[in-house]
C-alpha cells in the first residue's frame, strides 16, 4: 500500500494491527471496512475508519462479520443502513441486494453516501469468472443462494450447489478459513472440466435477477442514471 498509495484501502473481516492501520493512513489513503451490525461500525469508527460499508445479509460473497459470528442474527440491508448512518459519524456505503436503480435510490433515500454493488458486475464481459460460476447465477433466483462456510471455512453467500446441499450450507465440520478452500481445489478443478458446479463458490447476492445485461462502464452510468431519475420523484418542491 506505501508503494502504490491507493486513494482508498478497503478491508473485509475488520481491520488489521492498528500499527499497519496508521501506517495505510500516513500513506495518504482512506481506509474504509465491512460492518454487519451496528457494533461493527461503531467499531470500525472508534479504529479510524474514514466510511463504513453497512453490509446487508442480502450481499454475496464472504461476509464481513469480526465481532460475532452468529448468521442467525444478521441484519437485512434495509435495516441495517438507517441504524448504522444514525450510529456513526463517518459516511456510510450501503452494500447487499443492490442490483439496479431503485436499489441504490433506497440505499441513498436511508442515508447513505454511496453504494456498493457486486453480483451486478459479474455479468459483465470485463468479469473473468468462471463458465459454470456464470451459468449458476444467470438462472439464481430470489431463493436460490444461501450462506455457506463448507466452501471456504468462512461464511460466504452464493448460488446452492451440491456440495452446500450435502454438508450444510453451515457445518462445523468445516476447515477453518481459509483451508477449506485449499482442500476443495482438486475438486473444483476437476468438476469444473467437466462444466459441473458441484464444488465452485458460485459467490452471489439475492437479487441477481435483477441485474441488467450491460458492460461496466454502461452498468455503471445505468445505476446512475436510474437512481437519480427515481429519486427525482420523490423530490418535493
Amino acid at each position: 500500500m506505501e508503494e502504490f498509495r491507493p486513494e482508498i484501502v478497503s478491508f473485509h473481516f475488520g481491520l488489521p494491527d492498528q500499527v499497519l492501520v496508521r501506517r495505510v493512513k500516513a500513506a495518504g489513503s482512506k481506509v474504509i471496512s465491512s460492518a454487519t451490525t451496528v457494533a461493527e461500525a461503531v467499531w470500525l469508527e472508534d479504529n479510524g475508519v474514514d466510511a463504513v460499508i453497512a453490509m446487508g445479509y442480502e450481499a454475496g460473497g464472504h461476509r464481513g462479520n469480526f465481532l460475532t459470528h452468529d448468521m442467525a442474527t444478521q441484519v437485512g440491508t434495509m435495516a441495517l443502513v438507517p441504524q448504522v448512518v444514525d450510529a456513526v459519524d463517518v459516511p456510510v456505503i450501503a452494500a447487499g441486494g443492490i442490483a439496479d436503480g431503485r436499489g441504490v435510490a433506497a440505499a441513498i433515500m436511508l442515508g447513505a453516501s454511496a453504494v456498493q454493488v457486486g453480483t451486478a458486475y459479474l455479468f459483465t464481459p470485463e468479469a473473468k469468472i468462471a463458465e459454470v460460476h456464470l451459468t449458476a447465477i444467470e438462472a439464481a433466483g430470489d431463493d436460490d443462494t444461501a450462506v455457506t462456510n463448507v466452501m471456504t471455512g468462512r461464511p460466504a453467500r452464493g448460488v446452492i450447489n451440491r456440495l452446500m446441499k450435502e454438508l450444510g450450507p453451515l457445518t462445523e465440520i468445516a476447515p477453518d478459513f481459509p483451508t477449506a478452500a485449499s482442500a476443495l481445489a482438486p475438486l473444483k478443478a476437476a468438476a469444473e472440466a467437466v462444466c459441473k458446479d458441484h464444488f465452485t463458490n458460485l459467490w452471489a447476492g439475492q437479487s441477481a435477477r435483477l441485474s441488467p445485461r450491460l458492460g461496466s462502464e454502461e452498468l455503471t452510468r445505468r445505476l446512475s442514471d436510474e437512481a437519480l431519475a427515481v429519486i427525482a420523484k420523490f423530490s418535493f418542491r
